[in-house]
């Protein structure tokens, strides 16, 4: 390779890319049920650089492949339902489809006009009418929405999904998003339907798969590579972020935990910190300075007890920050994160 094949873009599909193979293929195993699909729609949830954004791209250019499906990405912050229409109608396969169809689009604004036939006037009607025609000619449609939240479009755009599902058209969704944004979407009033759809939480790679990889591409040992793996915690981004630098130093330099660090904060952990409560970023200095992981122990370092730890407890391994599968213990997911929380309680004060 003659470049840095690990990335440090969010969102583009690196040369270095461990698959989560399972994953990509309960989704498109699901999508290409040969009667009926179990689901037509999968949410995608972790956090910031676990890996979200790739595996919607392997999936859905795994669709793109397949010829009877048409994927489409769509912008959540644009106006859903009108970009949806305007990129089906510049398909050039789906718009002699449209056109044999009768679908007449010019009040729409979308210039397909059918002599003799009335305009269509709803753009959830025209979506319907759409995509009875594709399937009619044996075509599914797969959109995929990459970091959604809880906004007016994104609700239009569910709850109209929400209908063609009912009239049962090939139509398929894939929406990625932090927990938070997930949830807040699925509460949000007529869109309970969503908490029936099936969730992938992104959990931490697999650390043997990393060292390997490492282990492949880097000037390093056996041992180096699992030293390395196991700074990443499995995390993603991380991964990257080292196979960044130790590609770029040629070797493990005695700099690199700092560099590894700031980077994970430039990227990530300023931004993640930027958006916990208070009370959150108390909890995460206390099990930072609490090195046991005894849930007791922080307790006590906060004065809180059971019934008031537990909703901070939660709420961060909700949002992908900390694990606690073990009983009675909890600890930091994301890499150095405690040590990270430390340096910002320090410059905070």
């Amino acid at each position: 390779m003659s470049g840095n094949p690990y990335s440090l873009v969010f969102g583009q599909e690196p040369q270095q890319l461990i698959s989560r193979h399972m994953q990509k293929n309960e989704i498109i195993s699901t999508f290409s049920a040969e009667d009926h699909a179990p689901s037509q729609i999968f949410m995608i949830t972790g956090v910031r650089g676990s890996g979200k954004t790739v595996l919607l791209t392997e999936i859905a250019k795994h669709f793109k492949s397949q010829k009877n499906w048409v994927t489409v990405d769509l912008n959540p912050e644009r106006d859903l339902l009108s970009t949806l229409v305007a990129k089906l109608t510049s398909h050039q396969d789906l718009l002699s489809i449209f056109k044999a169809a009768k679908i007449n689009l010019s009040f729409l604004g979308f210039g397909i006009e059918i002599a003799g036939e009335p305009p269509v006037r709803d753009i959830e009607v025209a979506l319907d009418r759409m995509l009875s025609s594709m399937k009619s000619h044996g075509k599914k449609l797969l959109i995929a929405i990459d970091e959604v939240s809880n906004t007016q479009t994104m609700r239009e755009f569910a709850g109209t999904f929400q209908i063609l599902l009912r009239h049962d058209l090939p139509i398929f969704l894939i929406m990625t998003g932090l927990y938070e944004n997930i949830r807040s979407l699925q509460d949000a009033r007529n869109l309970t339907f969503l908490h029936r759809a099936p969730r992938i939480e992104l959990r931490p790679l697999n650390i043997k798969t990393i060292a390997d990889n490492y282990r492949k591409n880097l000037p390093v040992t056996d041992a180096q590579a699992l030293y390395l793996a196991k700074m990443t915690n499995g995390y993603s981004f991380a991964f990257q972020v080292l196979g960044y630098l130790v590609w770029n130093e040629k070797k493990i330099s005695p700099q690199l935990e700092r560099d590894y660090l700031t980077y994970l904060e430039d990227y990530v952990y300023d931004k993640v910190w930027s958006e916990l409560s208070e009370v959150d970023k108390k909890v995460v200095i206390a099990i930072a300075e609490e090195q046991s992981g005894k849930i007791k122990s922080i307790r006590e370092r906060l004065s809180m007890e059971t019934n008031q730890f537990n909703p901070y407890r939660k709420r961060l391994i909700d949002k992908g920050l900390v694990f606690g599968d073990e009983r009675g213990y909890i600890s930091f997911l994301l890499p150095l994160f405690g040590q990270f929380a430390l340096d910002a309680q320090s410059f905070d004060s």
